[in-house]
C-alpha cells in the first residue's frame, strides 16, 4: 500500500481542467491508498464553509468518497485556503492537520507543513499571513456575506499577484537556516511541503547526517505527486 501526498492544487471555478485532473486522480489512486495527505491550497480560494459555489462540491464529494471507501484524509491550511474549517471536516471526513505535523511513514519520521512558514526572508508575506492567521480578523471576515468575502478574497489575490511579479526569486523561496533549525526542533531529517511551487528533492546534509526536503509541485503548472510506500518514496509527475 502507499501513502500519496499532493499540495498547491489551487482549485477554483475558473480552472475546470484541474478540477477534473483531481477528479480523475481520486478515481484512480486516492481511492486504493493507504492514506491520503494535502499539504495545503487544495483550493485557490476559500471564503468560509458556508460558501455555495456549486463548482466546490464535486471537489467535496470526492473527498467524501475517499474517507467513504476506509482511506484516512488528512488537509493541512495552505495560505490560500486557511478558512477550512469544521463543516468543511464533517462534509469530507478529512482531518485538519497543524502547521507542522510529525508522522510516522515506515518507520521513517517525516516532518510535513505547506511550506510558507520557511519562507522567512519574505518580511511582507509573513507579516500579511500574521495578519490574515489572527482569530479576531477572521472572526469579521467570516461575519460578512459571502459576496462581500468573495470580493476582499479576489483583492487579496490581486494583491498577491502583484506583490509576487515584484519579489525576486530567491526572496519567495525557503530560507535553508529555518528549514535546518525547523528540522532539528522536530528532530527529523525528512521534510515535506509545497508552496514554494518549485518541485525537487534537496539532499544536504544537516548536523553530520543525511537528510532531505521534498518539495511538491503545482497543479496548474508542474503537477506532482510523492508517493511512499515501505520502499521509500517518489517525486513523481502527474500526467
Amino acid at each position: 500500500m502507499t501513502t500519496l501526498f499532493i499540495s498547491d492544487l489551487h482549485l477554483d471555478a475558473g480552472e475546470p481542467r484541474t478540477i477534473r485532473r483531481f477528479l480523475e486522480f481520486i478515481d484512480a489512486e486516492a481511492l486504493a491508498a493507504q492514506a491520503l495527505y494535502i499539504l495545503g491550497d487544495l483550493f485557490e480560494a476559500w471564503i468560509g464553509d458556508d460558501d455555495d459555489d456549486a463548482h466546490l462540491r464535486p471537489i467535496v464529494a470526492a473527498l467524501a468518497r475517499v474517507t467513504g471507501a476506509g482511506v484516512p484524509c488528512a488537509v493541512m491550511h495552505g495560505n490560500r485556503d486557511f478558512l477550512l474549517g469544521a463543516r468543511f471536516c464533517a462534509a469530507t471526513g478529512c482531518r485538519l492537520l497543524g502547521d507542522y505535523e510529525r508522522i510516522d511513514l515506515y518507520g521513517e519520521r517525516v516532518l510535513l507543513t505547506h511550506g510558507d512558514l520557511l519562507c522567512t526572508d519574505d518580511t511582507r508575506y509573513m507579516a500579511l499571513r500574521g495578519q490574515l492567521r489572527d482569530p479576531q480578523w477572521q472572526r469579521e471576515f467570516l461575519a460578512k456575506p459571502l459576496a462581500e468575502r468573495r470580493k476582499i478574497a479576489a483583492g487579496l489575490r490581486e494583491l498577491s499577484a502583484v506583490e509576487i511579479a515584484a519579489k525576486s526569486y530567491d526572496i519567495m523561496d525557503v530560507n535553508q537556516q529555518t528549514v535546518a533549525q525547523t528540522m532539528r526542533d522536530f528532530a527529523v531529517s525528512l521534510l515535506l511541503h509545497g508552496h514554494t511551487h518549485r518541485p525537487a528533492v534537496h539532499r544536504f546534509v544537516l548536523d553530520g547526517k543525511p537528510a532531505a526536503r521534498v518539495v511538491l509541485g503545482a497543479w496548474h503548472d508542474a503537477a506532482t505527486i510523492v508517493r511512499w510506500s515501505a520502499s521509500g518514496f517518489s517525486l513523481d509527475a502527474l500526467p
